[in-house]
């Protein structure tokens, strides 16, 4: 199996471990929509919120797994690149320090800008998807027609 194909598996993995540990908070946030009155949009549009909050948490908890084991094998290179080049040991140290907190700085702002994308997707797509199911549940439309999405 290649690298690539390794972390995509990987990220799979542990975003459906997450997902089936999430599985009853995301199950009460649906009964507490179809409980709530579907004559505002307002309650489609809270749900979907929390909805996307929790898929891009989700999202940064599966690349968080899969981007530490980069960024360590990512900081030991560059160690081992800047002792071949024959820094003494205490520099390596201050480079390792300054290492460390560049390259965590900048794997936190791609997670969060990553999350941050899915939550958005995920809120939009839920608030579409969450007004067809009422429409469905209050007999606007039918099932064939949600299907096709006409």
């Amino acid at each position: 199996m290649s690298k690539r194909r390794t972390w995509v598996c990987l990220f799979v993995l542990v975003y459906s471990i997450l997902l089936s540990l999430s599985w009853n908070l995301l199950k009460s946030i649906l009964s507490w929509y179809y409980t709530t009155s579907p004559t505002s949009f307002l309650p489609a549009f809270y749900a979907s919120i929390l909805l996307g909050a929790l898929f891009g948490v989700l999202s940064i908890f599966a690349a968080l797994a899969v981007a530490v084991p980069a960024t360590v094998v990512t900081w030991i290179t560059i160690l081992v690149l800047l002792a071949f080049c024959g820094k003494p040991r205490t520099a390596l140290v201050i480079e390792g320090r300054k290492l460390t907190a560049e390259i965590s700085g900048f794997v936190v702002k791609v997670l969060i800008k990553e999350g941050n994308v899915v939550a958005a997707v995920c809120a939009v797509l839920g608030y579409f998807l969450l007004g067809v199911i009422v429409k469905v549940k209050n007999g606007l439309m039918t099932e064939n027609q949600m299907l096709t999405l006409k």
